[in-house]
């Protein structure tokens, strides 16, 4: 424990601000993840829609700063941070600062012929969570978070 408290002080402040961000919206996107998908959706954005895939350059050192917070902290949480997880962090993440993301998620059959699913998110051309292993799963699903599209909030009240 004393490790990872001196490898995070070694941060700067901005990154250290970013981080803790980070630890509390993966937290926030896990205690979505145990809420039924139907009651979540909607939050996540216009479904069966994709945001344009051109990055804007001014957002591009965001995104990577988004991205590498995301693998940081989703070895340091308590509670699983997996792909969902991630790219649902991700995607409020970039929302608040006013970015357009895409959240694919997609299936495929492991070794055994078992299914496996699978999420990733995107942002212009740049994959912020997940890209590893995408290509191998099907697209079965997308939320496109436009910056003008207000429906994902922080909150799920059942509607």
């Amino acid at each position: 424990m004393l490790k990872r408290i001196k490898g995070f002080m070694k941060y700067d402040n901005r990154t250290k601000l970013l981080l803790l961000e980070t630890f509390f919206v993966l937290g926030w996107a896990r205690i979505l993840k145990s809420i039924t998908f139907a009651k979540v959706a909607p939050f996540l954005g216009e479904r069966s829609a994709e945001t344009p895939d051109y990055v804007n350059e001014r957002n591009r050192s965001k995104l990577n700063e988004i991205s590498k917070a995301i693998a940081i902290m989703s070895h340091h949480t308590l509670w699983e941070s997996r792909c969902l997880v991630q790219a649902m962090a991700a995607m409020n993440m970039l929302k608040r600062r006013k970015i357009e993301s895409t959240l694919y998620m997609g299936m495929a059959k492991d070794e055994q012929g078992a299914l496996i699913a699978h999420a990733w998110l995107r942002s212009g051309s740049c994959y912020v969570t997940g890209s590893e292993g995408m290509e191998r799963f099907t697209v079965v699903g997308t939320f496109a978070n436009n910056v003008s599209n207000k429906r994902m909030e922080g909150e799920v009240n059942g509607s």
